[in-house]
Protein backbone atom coordinates (compact mmCIF):
# COMPACT_ATOMS: atom_id res chain seq x y z
CA UNK A 1 0.00 0.00 0.00
CA UNK A 2 0.66 3.84 -0.51
CA UNK A 3 1.90 5.31 2.91
CA UNK A 4 -1.42 7.62 4.10
CA UNK A 5 -1.57 10.91 5.63
CA UNK A 6 -4.04 11.43 8.72
CA UNK A 7 -4.47 15.03 9.86
CA UNK A 8 -5.96 14.67 13.98
CA UNK A 9 -5.32 17.75 15.31
CA UNK A 10 -4.03 21.08 14.14
CA UNK A 11 -3.30 23.44 16.92
CA UNK A 12 -4.98 26.78 17.41
CA UNK A 13 -2.68 29.10 17.38
CA UNK A 14 0.05 28.19 15.26
CA UNK A 15 -0.15 25.66 11.86
CA UNK A 16 1.48 23.00 13.80
CA UNK A 17 -0.46 19.58 12.85
CA UNK A 18 -0.75 16.24 15.00
CA UNK A 19 -1.22 13.13 12.63
CA UNK A 20 -0.53 9.60 11.68
CA UNK A 21 1.05 8.04 8.92
CA UNK A 22 -0.42 4.57 7.91
CA UNK A 23 2.46 2.93 5.99
CA UNK A 24 3.26 -1.26 5.40
CA UNK A 25 5.25 -1.38 8.59
CA UNK A 26 2.07 -0.03 11.07
CA UNK A 27 0.62 3.48 12.06
CA UNK A 28 3.22 6.10 13.22
CA UNK A 29 2.22 9.51 14.84
CA UNK A 30 3.49 12.84 13.62
CA UNK A 31 5.54 15.49 13.72
CA UNK A 32 8.38 12.64 13.91
CA UNK A 33 12.20 12.12 13.68
CA UNK A 34 13.92 9.83 11.66
CA UNK A 35 17.14 8.81 12.24
CA UNK A 36 19.35 8.17 9.16
CA UNK A 37 21.21 5.12 7.69
CA UNK A 38 22.98 6.01 4.90
CA UNK A 39 24.43 2.68 4.02
CA UNK A 40 21.75 0.82 5.12
CA UNK A 41 22.41 0.70 8.61
CA UNK A 42 22.00 3.76 11.26
CA UNK A 43 25.89 4.10 12.17
CA UNK A 44 26.44 1.61 14.92
CA UNK A 45 22.87 0.79 15.95
CA UNK A 46 21.36 -2.61 15.15
CA UNK A 47 17.59 -2.51 14.13
CA UNK A 48 16.33 -3.35 17.53
CA UNK A 49 18.38 -0.39 19.70
CA UNK A 50 16.19 1.70 17.39
CA UNK A 51 12.81 0.28 17.84
CA UNK A 52 14.33 0.66 21.63
CA UNK A 53 14.15 4.60 21.08
CA UNK A 54 11.01 4.47 19.33
CA UNK A 55 12.05 5.19 15.92
CA UNK A 56 9.56 4.84 13.22
CA UNK A 57 10.97 5.51 9.23
CA UNK A 58 14.73 5.21 9.09
CA UNK A 59 16.40 6.38 5.85
CA UNK A 60 19.04 5.08 3.06
CA UNK A 61 20.85 6.66 0.61
CA UNK A 62 19.96 5.96 -3.13
CA UNK A 63 23.56 7.12 -4.03
CA UNK A 64 25.24 5.39 -1.84
CA UNK A 65 23.96 2.07 -1.79
CA UNK A 66 23.99 2.64 -5.63
CA UNK A 67 27.47 2.34 -5.71
CA UNK A 68 28.18 -0.55 -2.52
CA UNK A 69 26.42 -3.10 -2.94
CA UNK A 70 24.69 -2.15 -5.77
CA UNK A 71 20.23 -2.20 -6.31
CA UNK A 72 20.61 -5.00 -7.35
CA UNK A 73 22.03 -7.25 -4.55
CA UNK A 74 19.35 -5.38 -2.39
CA UNK A 75 16.86 -5.98 -4.80
CA UNK A 76 18.31 -9.87 -5.04
CA UNK A 77 17.69 -9.84 -1.14
CA UNK A 78 14.28 -8.97 -1.28
CA UNK A 79 14.50 -5.16 -0.67
CA UNK A 80 15.92 -2.77 2.20
CA UNK A 81 13.87 -4.16 5.32
CA UNK A 82 15.37 -7.60 4.68
CA UNK A 83 18.53 -7.05 3.65
CA UNK A 84 19.00 -4.79 6.87
CA UNK A 85 16.03 -7.02 8.88
CA UNK A 86 14.23 -3.70 9.36
CA UNK A 87 10.37 -3.85 10.12
CA UNK A 88 9.96 -0.34 9.95
CA UNK A 89 9.26 2.14 7.04
CA UNK A 90 12.11 3.12 4.85
CA UNK A 91 12.52 7.07 2.96
CA UNK A 92 15.83 6.35 0.29
CA UNK A 93 16.73 9.91 -0.43
CA UNK A 94 17.32 10.50 -3.89
CA UNK A 95 20.92 10.98 -4.42
CA UNK A 96 20.08 14.64 -5.01
CA UNK A 97 21.93 16.08 -2.08
CA UNK A 98 24.85 14.54 -3.50
CA UNK A 99 24.19 16.83 -6.71
CA UNK A 100 25.08 19.22 -4.09
CA UNK A 101 28.04 18.41 -2.01
CA UNK A 102 29.77 16.08 -5.08
CA UNK A 103 30.14 18.55 -8.28
CA UNK A 104 32.76 20.34 -8.77
CA UNK A 105 31.61 22.59 -11.17
CA UNK A 106 27.41 23.20 -10.62
CA UNK A 107 27.07 24.86 -14.09
CA UNK A 108 29.02 22.50 -16.14
CA UNK A 109 28.39 19.15 -14.39
CA UNK A 110 24.81 19.98 -13.96
CA UNK A 111 22.54 19.62 -17.28
CA UNK A 112 19.25 18.71 -18.27
CA UNK A 113 19.50 14.98 -18.46
CA UNK A 114 21.27 14.90 -15.09
CA UNK A 115 24.23 15.38 -13.29
CA UNK A 116 27.59 14.02 -13.79
CA UNK A 117 30.00 13.56 -10.71
CA UNK A 118 33.07 11.53 -9.17
CA UNK A 119 32.49 8.75 -7.24
CA UNK A 120 33.75 9.71 -3.76
CA UNK A 121 34.74 6.08 -3.47
CA UNK A 122 36.69 5.92 -6.23
CA UNK A 123 36.84 8.70 -8.53
CA UNK A 124 35.05 6.86 -11.57
CA UNK A 125 33.18 9.40 -13.29
CA UNK A 126 29.38 8.85 -12.74
CA UNK A 127 25.95 10.10 -14.77
CA UNK A 128 22.99 10.30 -12.30
CA UNK A 129 19.52 11.32 -14.12
CA UNK A 130 16.14 11.54 -12.72
CA UNK A 131 14.79 8.06 -14.59
CA UNK A 132 17.48 6.18 -13.21
CA UNK A 133 17.38 7.51 -9.52
CA UNK A 134 13.96 6.36 -9.58
CA UNK A 135 14.98 3.03 -11.18
CA UNK A 136 17.23 2.43 -8.21
CA UNK A 137 14.56 3.20 -5.43
CA UNK A 138 12.10 0.85 -7.25
CA UNK A 139 14.63 -1.86 -6.97
CA UNK A 140 15.77 -0.63 -3.08
CA UNK A 141 11.85 -0.99 -2.13
CA UNK A 142 11.87 1.19 0.36
CA UNK A 143 8.28 2.17 1.14
CA UNK A 144 8.95 5.85 0.00
CA UNK A 145 10.92 7.53 -2.48
CA UNK A 146 12.66 10.73 -3.50
CA UNK A 147 12.25 12.96 -6.41
CA UNK A 148 15.68 13.66 -7.84
CA UNK A 149 16.07 17.61 -7.48
CA UNK A 150 19.16 19.95 -6.94
CA UNK A 151 19.76 21.33 -3.76
CA UNK A 152 20.19 25.11 -4.65
CA UNK A 153 23.29 26.69 -2.42
CA UNK A 154 23.24 29.47 -0.78
CA UNK A 155 23.72 31.97 -1.38
CA UNK A 156 22.79 31.92 -5.02
CA UNK A 157 21.60 34.06 -7.75
CA UNK A 158 17.83 34.44 -8.38
CA UNK A 159 19.02 33.34 -12.08
CA UNK A 160 20.34 30.53 -10.73
CA UNK A 161 18.02 29.50 -8.58
CA UNK A 162 14.79 30.49 -11.28
CA UNK A 163 16.73 27.80 -13.63
CA UNK A 164 17.55 25.30 -11.03
CA UNK A 165 14.03 25.65 -9.80
CA UNK A 166 12.23 24.91 -12.99
CA UNK A 167 14.53 21.93 -13.88
CA UNK A 168 13.78 20.72 -10.67
CA UNK A 169 10.45 20.20 -11.40
CA UNK A 170 10.99 18.91 -14.97
CA UNK A 171 13.02 15.81 -13.49
CA UNK A 172 10.09 15.42 -10.55
CA UNK A 173 7.77 14.68 -14.10
CA UNK A 174 10.30 13.04 -15.98
CA UNK A 175 10.81 10.53 -12.27
CA UNK A 176 7.53 10.40 -11.86
CA UNK A 177 6.44 9.29 -15.19
CA UNK A 178 9.38 5.52 -15.05
CA UNK A 179 8.03 5.26 -11.32
CA UNK A 180 6.55 1.77 -11.32
CA UNK A 181 6.06 0.33 -7.73
CA UNK A 182 2.59 -0.03 -6.79
CA UNK A 183 3.80 -0.20 -3.10
CA UNK A 184 5.84 2.37 -2.86
CA UNK A 185 5.01 6.24 -2.06
CA UNK A 186 6.91 9.03 -4.00
CA UNK A 187 7.50 11.95 -2.42
CA UNK A 188 7.77 15.28 -4.27
CA UNK A 189 10.30 18.26 -3.12
CA UNK A 190 9.67 21.75 -3.12
CA UNK A 191 13.30 24.15 -4.29
CA UNK A 192 13.63 27.88 -4.75
CA UNK A 193 16.66 28.94 -2.82
CA UNK A 194 15.82 32.37 -0.54
CA UNK A 195 13.52 33.63 -3.25
CA UNK A 196 9.66 33.77 -1.78
CA UNK A 197 8.38 33.55 -5.20
CA UNK A 198 10.34 31.11 -6.43
CA UNK A 199 9.24 28.45 -3.30
CA UNK A 200 5.66 29.85 -4.47
CA UNK A 201 6.25 28.59 -8.12
CA UNK A 202 7.84 25.35 -7.08
CA UNK A 203 5.48 24.43 -4.46
CA UNK A 204 2.43 25.23 -6.63
CA UNK A 205 4.02 23.40 -9.79
CA UNK A 206 5.32 19.86 -7.78
CA UNK A 207 1.22 19.71 -6.24
CA UNK A 208 0.07 20.44 -9.83
CA UNK A 209 2.36 16.61 -10.17
CA UNK A 210 0.41 14.89 -7.25
CA UNK A 211 2.64 13.68 -5.15
CA UNK A 212 2.25 11.13 -2.20
CA UNK A 213 4.00 13.75 -0.16
CA UNK A 214 6.17 16.49 -0.19
CA UNK A 215 9.27 17.63 0.90
CA UNK A 216 10.97 21.04 1.45
CA UNK A 217 14.68 21.27 0.36
CA UNK A 218 17.44 23.31 0.03
CA UNK A 219 17.27 25.06 3.75
CA UNK A 220 20.67 23.99 6.70
CA UNK A 221 22.88 25.23 3.79
CA UNK A 222 24.56 27.79 5.32
CA UNK A 223 21.64 30.63 5.73
CA UNK A 224 21.10 32.35 8.92
CA UNK A 225 17.65 30.60 10.78
CA UNK A 226 15.11 33.47 10.17
CA UNK A 227 16.23 32.63 6.45
CA UNK A 228 16.00 29.35 6.80
CA UNK A 229 12.40 29.62 8.66
CA UNK A 230 10.90 32.00 5.66
CA UNK A 231 12.25 29.53 3.23
CA UNK A 232 9.58 26.83 4.77
CA UNK A 233 6.88 29.47 5.26
CA UNK A 234 7.16 30.34 1.29
CA UNK A 235 6.68 26.83 0.33
CA UNK A 236 4.59 24.98 3.02
CA UNK A 237 1.85 27.60 2.73
CA UNK A 238 1.11 25.65 -0.77
CA UNK A 239 1.03 22.35 -0.06
CA UNK A 240 -2.31 20.14 0.61
CA UNK A 241 -3.27 19.50 4.16
CA UNK A 242 -4.34 15.78 3.60
CA UNK A 243 -0.31 14.64 2.84
CA UNK A 244 2.96 14.40 4.96
CA UNK A 245 5.10 17.34 4.75
CA UNK A 246 8.30 16.64 5.41
CA UNK A 247 11.97 18.82 6.20
CA UNK A 248 14.81 17.52 4.95
CA UNK A 249 18.31 17.68 6.30
CA UNK A 250 17.29 19.66 9.69
CA UNK A 251 18.23 17.84 13.25
CA UNK A 252 18.65 20.89 15.36
CA UNK A 253 16.18 21.05 18.37
CA UNK A 254 14.98 23.88 18.09
CA UNK A 255 14.70 24.15 14.25
CA UNK A 256 12.62 21.27 15.10
CA UNK A 257 10.40 23.28 17.03
CA UNK A 258 10.16 25.92 14.49
CA UNK A 259 9.49 23.47 11.70
CA UNK A 260 6.76 21.91 13.61
CA UNK A 261 5.03 25.12 14.62
CA UNK A 262 5.39 26.02 10.62
CA UNK A 263 3.07 22.75 9.94
CA UNK A 264 5.97 20.05 9.14
CA UNK A 265 5.67 16.81 9.86
CA UNK A 266 8.55 14.83 9.64
CA UNK A 267 12.58 15.36 9.84
CA UNK A 268 15.38 13.60 9.24
CA UNK A 269 19.08 14.26 10.19
CA UNK A 270 22.60 12.57 10.49
CA UNK A 271 23.56 15.26 13.55
CA UNK A 272 22.44 12.88 16.54
CA UNK A 273 24.96 9.99 15.29
CA UNK A 274 27.19 12.34 14.36
CA UNK A 275 27.51 14.70 17.39
CA UNK A 276 28.06 10.89 19.14
CA UNK A 277 30.92 9.72 17.44
CA UNK A 278 32.75 12.97 18.36
CA UNK A 279 31.49 12.61 22.02
CA UNK A 280 28.69 15.41 22.15
CA UNK A 281 25.03 14.61 23.72
CA UNK A 282 21.87 16.26 23.46
CA UNK A 283 20.42 17.85 26.95
CA UNK A 284 17.66 19.66 27.90
CA UNK A 285 20.32 22.31 28.97
CA UNK A 286 22.04 22.55 25.81
CA UNK A 287 25.00 20.17 24.02
CA UNK A 288 27.78 18.67 26.52
CA UNK A 289 31.01 17.18 25.04
CA UNK A 290 31.94 13.84 27.22
CA UNK A 291 35.61 14.67 26.80
CA UNK A 292 35.79 17.48 28.70
CA UNK A 293 37.92 16.83 31.98
CA UNK A 294 35.23 17.72 34.45
CA UNK A 295 32.58 14.50 33.56
CA UNK A 296 36.09 12.27 34.19
CA UNK A 297 33.96 11.53 37.97
CA UNK A 298 30.88 12.14 37.24
CA UNK A 299 28.73 9.48 38.21
CA UNK A 300 25.41 10.65 36.68
CA UNK A 301 23.87 9.41 33.55
CA UNK A 302 23.61 12.06 30.67
CA UNK A 303 20.00 13.34 31.60
CA UNK A 304 18.59 12.40 35.40
CA UNK A 305 14.62 11.73 33.44
CA UNK A 306 15.53 10.42 30.00
CA UNK A 307 14.53 6.92 29.56
CA UNK A 308 17.24 5.61 27.23
CA UNK A 309 19.19 2.73 27.70
CA UNK A 310 22.22 4.87 27.77
CA UNK A 311 20.86 6.86 30.88
CA UNK A 312 19.19 3.96 32.46
CA UNK A 313 22.68 1.85 33.08
CA UNK A 314 26.14 4.37 32.15
CA UNK A 315 27.37 7.27 33.71
CA UNK A 316 29.21 9.88 32.12
CA UNK A 317 32.69 9.12 33.69
CA UNK A 318 32.24 5.84 32.05
CA UNK A 319 31.09 7.27 28.32
CA UNK A 320 34.16 9.73 28.38
CA UNK A 321 36.19 7.32 29.56
CA UNK A 322 34.97 5.04 26.30
CA UNK A 323 35.46 8.00 24.20
CA UNK A 324 38.67 9.12 25.31
CA UNK A 325 39.78 5.51 24.49
CA UNK A 326 38.48 5.29 20.96
CA UNK A 327 36.06 3.08 22.15
CA UNK A 328 33.22 2.12 19.72
CA UNK A 329 30.65 1.40 22.32
CA UNK A 330 31.27 4.98 23.34
CA UNK A 331 29.60 6.46 20.44
CA UNK A 332 26.58 3.75 20.51
CA UNK A 333 25.93 4.80 23.69
CA UNK A 334 25.47 8.55 22.54
CA UNK A 335 24.01 7.62 19.86
CA UNK A 336 20.93 5.88 21.34
CA UNK A 337 20.98 8.49 23.56
CA UNK A 338 20.84 11.40 20.83
CA UNK A 339 18.38 9.82 18.73
CA UNK A 340 16.00 9.35 21.94
CA UNK A 341 16.20 12.96 22.54
CA UNK A 342 14.55 14.10 19.19
CA UNK A 343 12.28 11.01 19.41
CA UNK A 344 11.23 12.53 22.60
CA UNK A 345 11.15 15.96 21.31
CA UNK A 346 8.45 14.91 18.78
CA UNK A 347 6.39 13.04 21.30
CA UNK A 348 6.54 16.08 23.72
CA UNK A 349 5.50 18.26 20.59
CA UNK A 350 2.91 16.01 19.77
CA UNK A 351 1.68 15.95 23.09
CA UNK A 352 1.79 20.01 23.05
CA UNK A 353 0.13 20.01 19.89
CA UNK A 354 -2.57 17.90 21.84
CA UNK A 355 -3.14 20.00 24.38
CA UNK A 356 -3.02 23.63 22.59
CA UNK A 357 0.27 24.92 24.25
CA UNK A 358 2.72 24.54 21.73
CA UNK A 359 4.21 28.23 22.13
CA UNK A 360 4.40 27.92 25.98
CA UNK A 361 6.64 24.38 25.49
CA UNK A 362 8.67 25.88 22.61
CA UNK A 363 9.04 28.76 25.06
CA UNK A 364 9.68 26.54 28.30
CA UNK A 365 12.66 24.19 25.88
CA UNK A 366 14.67 27.44 24.52
CA UNK A 367 14.77 28.94 27.59
CA UNK A 368 16.43 25.35 29.20
CA UNK A 369 17.75 24.86 26.18
CA UNK A 370 19.68 28.19 25.55
CA UNK A 371 20.49 29.81 29.07
CA UNK A 372 23.36 27.36 29.31
CA UNK A 373 26.96 26.76 28.02
CA UNK A 374 27.00 24.50 24.97
CA UNK A 375 29.98 22.41 25.01
CA UNK A 376 29.50 21.47 21.67
CA UNK A 377 33.06 20.14 20.36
Amino acid sequence: MKIKYNLIKKSNNTNARYGSLETNYGTFETPMFMPVGTLANVKTLTPEELKDVNSAVILSNTYHLWLRPGEDIINSAGGLHKFMNYDGPILTDSGGFQVFSLTKNKKKDIVEEGVHFKSHIDGKPLFLTPELSIQIQNKLDSDIAMSFDECIPYPASYEYAKASTERTIRWAKRGKEVHNNKNQSLFGIVQGGEYTDLREYSAKKTVELDFDGYSIGGTSVGEDKPTMYKMIEDGIRYLPKDKPRYLMGVGDPIDIIEGVIRGIDMFDCVLPTRLARHGNAFTRNGKINLKNLKYKDDFTPIENNCDCYTCKNYTKSYIRHLITCDESLGGRLLSIHNIRFLTKLTENLREAIKNDNILEYKENFIREYKNSNNELI
